[in-house]
């Protein structure tokens, strides 16, 4: 049998387009507006829970549709991406990165309680694992929690934690053990849970419209239905849970470089220069070519690793590769398109000036740039 030449089908494209008519709808009018304000309405999130848009991959007994379906999830994040705001994407998002430990692990009383309402658009929630001691070394995370009779007392901070100023609840890391990524645990915390501040609103150099905060937790006391999987487990759910994260991370840098791209190709076709459009003369025209071409190459590589998770292979290395590599051309070509516009792709009102800001965090989040090549030099037995 012949490979299919497309990774979406019909239902797929219902999906985009569905989600491309709430981009057009209820962001693109308003966007330019939230970015300067620096956040978006609460009431975003009720409106993409009723649009169906924050269930996509999750169980329908919980209100999701789509279940296991990778492809569903990647229509929903390209179109997303079109509203050419990463903060917003990040910040409605977030339920992406801390719900998937609950839906797995949590205890049934506890999922059956919070992920309703967090597909719903009722409720936020957020991951907390970074810290101001060392964001990418999550094995040796310093946020202690000590079993006290049926709660555990959690002391310690987190930082950079999107979605943090405003979340209802937090799937937290912890250090319940000893040393190492052995100690760890995962805790959920609820916003109003004694011993629980959330700190200052971070001012960042990009993603403006999401929320990103520092989190401090004092003898906070949380029940111990709370945790999340077996106790001292923790990592091994953290690092499954990152898999799909950088899935996610590679898709928006590969969207970040098609609206660079396309921001770029308007620009050639309309911009008069020596009595021509200046995609008329070669030097452009060969630039715009050898974008398009990286870009092309990125976003097949990611599409093969996403058919790859969803057909329940391990893709340690290659989502490592594929996030490297996506976020190298969204830098190249958010780079390329600021040039090609010159003054005026450095103007706060011009896309790509957005897109040239948003894109520095892809090859940060979600692990380092380095990071990701420890991951896959290890992989490769080195």
């Amino acid at each position: 049998m012949a490979a299919p030449l497309s990774h979406f089908d019909e239902s797929h494209q219902l999906v985009r387009d569905s989600v491309r008519r709430f981009v057009e709808r209820e962001i693109l009018p308003n966007i330019d507006e939230w970015e300067e304000a620096e956040e978006f309405p609460r009431e975003l999130y009720l409106k993409a829970g009723a649009a169906g848009i924050l269930g996509i991959g999750y169980p329908e007994q919980f209100g999701g549709s789509h279940e296991g379906d990778v492809f569903a999830k990647v229509a929903a994040s390209e179109e997303l991406m079109r509203s050419g705001s990463g903060g917003l994407v990040a910040g409605l998002g977030s339920l992406d990165i801390g719900l998937p430990p609950i839906v797995k692990w949590a205890k049934p009383a506890v999922r059956e309680r919070v992920v309703p309402q967090v597909l719903a658009g009722e409720k936020i929630m957020a991951l907390a694992v970074t810290e101001p001691s060392g964001g990418s070394d999550v094995a040796n995370l310093k946020t202690r929690a000590v079993r006290d009779g049926d709660h555990y007392r959690i002391n310690g901070s987190k930082t950079f934690i999107t979605s943090g100023v405003r979340a209802d609840y937090y799937t937290v890391a912890v250090r319940t053990g000893g040393e190492g990524f052995g100690g760890v645990s995962l805790l959920l915390v609820e916003k109003d849970t004694p011993g629980f501040t959330v700190g200052r609103k971070l001012k960042k150099m990009g993603w403006w419209a999401s929320d990103t905060a520092e989190l401090f937790f004092d003898d906070c006391k949380v029940p111990v239905e709370n945790l999340i999987g077996v106790e001292n487990a923790g990592f091994a759910c953290i690092m499954a849970n990152f898999q799909n994260e950088r899935l996610s991370l590679a898709i928006m840098a590969n969207m970040t470089a098609q609206l660079a791209l396309e921001e770029s190709m308007k620009w050639a076709r309309e911009r008069q220069a020596f009595g021509k459009p200046v995609g008329k003369f070669q030097v452009l025209k060969h630039r715009l070519a050898e974008m398009a071409t990286q870009l092309e190459v990125s976003r097949e590589f990611t599409y093969r690793q996403a058919a790859q998770m969803a057909a329940g292979r391990s893709v340690i290395k290659e989502i490592s590769m594929a996030k490297n590599f996506a976020t190298d051309i969204a830098d190249r070509l958010t780079y390329d398109a600021v040039q090609i516009m010159g003054g005026m792709g450095y103007m706060r009102e011009s896309l790509v000036e957005r897109l040239y800001r948003d894109n520095r965090i892809l090859s940060i989040g979600g692990g380092t740039r380095e990071i990701m090549n420890e991951i896959i030099s290890k992989q490769m037995g080195l």
